[in-house]
Parts: structure tokens; sequence; C-alpha cells
């Protein structure tokens, strides 16, 4: 079993019509052992960029606080908010210092521009590659499953109601049939007013 999936976990986010969604299951698990179903992948960084980062339960927490404290000294020097596109090449940075002993982590970036709000999603490998596709990314052990199920649903320029129903379906369809991730999703659509946080309940097997 590889390091990467040895907690389990899925991440999923999409894009809609000026506004984005990210979503996460809670299980938190060793290999197959379950041990609690309230852990959140997906953190919020300032009202409009959020992270997912599957992975590594250890690292993720180490991630966290590392581009937590990088993002804390970015606003305090140019005193204004970090843009997601500006976000991910400094999560990005901080992975690829530590291409030779990495963090066990492939983050997933989404949010809104503060200007435009354009929506914006990216994800990375390990060691900091950075991919910008236009309509969804996902991560974690049911990252095939998660793709899969995005594909068939996923549309352009869906309004936030239509884009957590198409999230929600992909998430729960697709971990359903992992077991390494599951019990439990969280959703958050992004718009530009307001951040809408839903929890789904979903099989506990």
């Amino acid at each position: 079993m590889s390091i990467m999936s040895y907690n389990g976990g899925a991440v999923l986010a999409m894009t809609g019509d000026q506004c984005v969604a990210v979503c996460s299951d809670l299980r938190f698990g060793r290999e197959l052992q379950t041990i609690s179903t309230d852990f959140t992948k997906v953190f919020e960084m300032n009202p409009h960029l959020w992270v997912g980062l599957p992975g590594l339960a250890t690292d993720i927490q180490t991630v966290k606080q590392k581009i937590e404290f990088r993002m804390n000294m970015y606003e305090l020097k140019e005193s204004r908010q970090m843009k997601p596109k500006t976000f991910a090449n400094m999560v990005s940075n901080m992975l690829y210092e530590r291409r030779f002993g990495p963090f066990f982590v492939e983050p997933i970036v989404a949010g809104l521009d503060p200007v435009t709000f354009e929506p914006y999603i990216c994800n990375m490998d390990l060691i900091g590659c950075i991919t910008e596709p236009a309509d969804f990314v996902a991560g974690g052990t049911s990252e095939e499953q998660l793709m899969g199920m995005a594909e068939t649903l996923w549309e352009p320029k869906m309004k936030p109601d239509e884009l957590f129903e198409c999230i929600s379906q992909a998430m729960m369809n697709a971990f359903d049939r992992d077991a390494a991730s599951g019990w439990g999703a969280v959703v958050h659509i992004i718009e530009k007013e307001k951040v809408t946080t839903r929890t789904l309940k979903t099989r506990m097997d």
C-alpha cells in the first residue's frame, strides 16, 4: 500500500459561473481501520480561497500550518489578500523545496479572484507540479472514481445550486466505491459575497 493511501481520503473541486465548489470526505483511517469520521481535508485560507490536502494525515496538518504561516507573512508584507494563483505558486514552491524528502500531500487549490471573481482551481503532485484545468480537479484514494463521475456530471457555467448538486453526487457515488474514503462529506460553495457550507450524510460502511 502506498503511503499516500495510508489514511485514505478524497477531495474534489469544481468551477461554476462566478462560483467554485470544494468538497472532502470525513474519514480518518489507518489503512482499512476507521479511526474517526470528522476529519475534513479542506481548509479556509481566506473567504475566497480554500485548499484541500489529500494524503498522509500528519503531513496534512504540517503543510496546513506551514502554508498558513507563509500566507500570513505575505499579507502582512503586502497589505492585501493573496490571489488563488499566487497562493498555488507559493504552495508549489514550498513543496518543491522539500523534493528530496517530500510531504505526502497532493494539494488542491480552489478560489475566486478577489478582483474579477473568476473561478480558479488547480492541483499539484507531492513535489508541487501544478495542473490548472478549467473544469474540475480531484485527489485522494478515490481519484479515478471522482474523475469518472465529474466527467459525466460536470457542465460549464453552473449556478451555485446546480454546482452543489453536481459535486455532491460526484463525491458520494465515487467514494461509495472506495473502502479508504467516505463516511460523510463536507461541501463548500464559494461565491462572490458568501460561502455556503453543507455536510452530507452518506453510507457509514
